[in-house]
Formats: structure tokens, C-alpha cells, sequence
């Protein structure tokens, strides 16, 4: 039983408010399916829930285990409990963290996919997203699967947009690791000021491809490139004409060819 946790690109990323001590956002999530994270259920007599390919990350803070706990909580069903104490999860991790590319949201809801299938949950894909969105902010978007989407409000409102998908090289450097929370912070304080809801205007309707060929500045695309070049500054020698930026980074991206 084995399942791949893709990860993601923000084609664009723009904060349209804040509310409940939360961003609200309009982005557009494009799935990368050439990187990922492979995730697997391992026959195991097990005492407790057993998750294998993490160091130095303590099990409550994982989000796999989160998803595991909003599962058990949300559901009631006792197959969940049964069935994590014959297998445990072991985990290979390809997507590199704090690197925009969404690589825990992209764990907790493929976990919650293959649980939903192997336990054969009775509940509807929207509502396992829903649960997703308990967990964390992009895991809906991985619960839904689509390879593109728009998303908005909290992360929870996920609109499938149909494009071919783009072929798309990565540059993630090794040496640099951006905090969302510092990041989002960081906008909070210095730029919530300045959004601008017709900034955007429209772009939910328009393909990739032709919107970062018209609006070429990353900074424009994505409000938390500043704040992350802010806490980040030596991302500045990587922010070459045709490369984007990602989420809250490090990892810009450009289209091949």
C-alpha cells in the first residue's frame, strides 16, 4: 500500500486579507508530479502509531500525524485505530522543507487519501478535504489531487482549473530555508497595508503559461516574495529574469523551453 505525495508551485500568490489571526489568499496551486514524497503503509505489529522517516522531528508536530489524529477525531471509525496497530507509516522524503513547495500539506493529505481508501472510509472526497483543512492550509489542495487549481479563503476553497500541465525546473537552495510563520509575520507587519484586490483581477481565469508570460516580476505575482527576501536576503543572487517564486520559498521555478 503505497501512495505518492506530489509537490507544488504557486503560480501566483496574492493575500487578500486577514481575519481570525489567519491570511486569506488567492492562489493558483500547480502539482508537480516529478517530485515527491513516497508514503507506506508496512504490515507492523505496532503499540502505538509508528511513523518512520522523519529525524529530529517530533511525532506531534508531524503532519502526517496530525491527519492521523484529525481522522480518528472527525470520523469515529474504530478501522483507523485497527488498522495502525497492523502497519505503520515509513516515509521517503524527496521535497525538500520550508521550501515552498508544500511538502507536509502534500504528506498529510496523500495519508489521507490512501487511509480513505485502505480503511474504506464512508465519507465523500469533500469531506476528508474538509478535515484536511483542520490540519493545515494547503492540505486540501492534496486531499482534492488536482493537478491545478485555484485556491482560496483559508486554503479551503479549491477550484479544479483545467490546463495542460506545465513542464517546470526547480531551483531550491540548499542553503537557504524560509519560515512561513516569519514570512507571513513579516507581510503582516510591514506590507497588509498595501494589498490591493484589483491587482489580481481576473487572473483565476487566465492559464499559467500565459500569466507568467505577462506579468513577469515575481514580486508581483507572489506578495510574499518581499517579506521573504526581508528575513532572506541572500535569495537575491537567485532572482534571475525567468525564474518565479513559490509560496513563502525558497524554491523558485521557471517553465522549460
Amino acid at each position: 500500500m503505497k501512495i505518492n505525495a506530489p509537490a507544488k508551485v504557486n503560480i501566483f500568490l496574492k493575500i487578500t486579507g486577514h481575519r481570525d489571526g489567519y491570511h486569506t489568499l488567492s492562489s493558483r496551486f500547480m502539482r508537480v508530479d516529478d517530485l515527491y514524497d513516497t508514503i507506506e503503509f508496512v504490515p507492523c505489529e505496532c503499540e502505538t502509531f509508528t511513523l518512520e522517516g522523519f529525524e529530529n522531528v517530533p511525532l506531534e508536530s508531524n503532519t502526517i500525524y496530525k491527519a492521523y489524529k484529525a481522522l480518528n477525531e472527525h470520523t469515529g471509525d474504530l478501522d483507523i485505530l485497527e488498522f495502525f496497530h497492523h502497519h505503520k507509516v515509513v516515509v521517503t522524503k524527496r521535497i525538500p522543507t520550508q521550501a515552498g513547495l508544500g511538502g507536509g500539506s502534500s504528506d498529510a493529505g496523500a495519508f489521507m487519501r490512501l487511509v480513505h481508501e485502505v480503511c474504506d472510509l464512508k465519507i465523500s472526497i469533500n469531506r476528508l478535504a474538509d478535515i484536511g483543512s483542520t490540519v493545515g492550509a494547503d492540505v486540501p489542495f492534496f486531499v482534492y489531487g488536482y493537478p491545478s487549481a485555484n485556491v482560496k479563503g483559508f486554503g479551503e476553497i479549491v477550484l479544479p482549473f483545467e490546463e495542460p500541465p506545465l513542464p517546470l525546473e526547480l531551483l531550491t537552495p540548499p542553503e537557504i530555508a524560509c519560515n512561513t510563520a516569519e514570512v507571513y509575520l513579516t507581510f503582516h507587519k510591514h506590507l497588509l497595508r498595501n494589498i490591493d484586490p484589483a491587482s489580481h483581477f481576473g487572473w483565476e481565469n487566465l492559464d499559467s503559461r500565459t500569466l507568467l508570460r505577462i506579468v513577469p516580476d515575481p514580486a508581483a505575482l507572489n506578495d510574499l516574495f518581499p517579506p521573504a527576501m526581508m528575513i532572506c536576503p541572500e535569495l537575491e543572487k537567485y532572482n534571475k529574469n525567468g525564474w518565479f517564486f513559490s509560496g513563502s520559498g525558497s524554491t523558485f521555478f521557471r517553465v522549460k523551453g
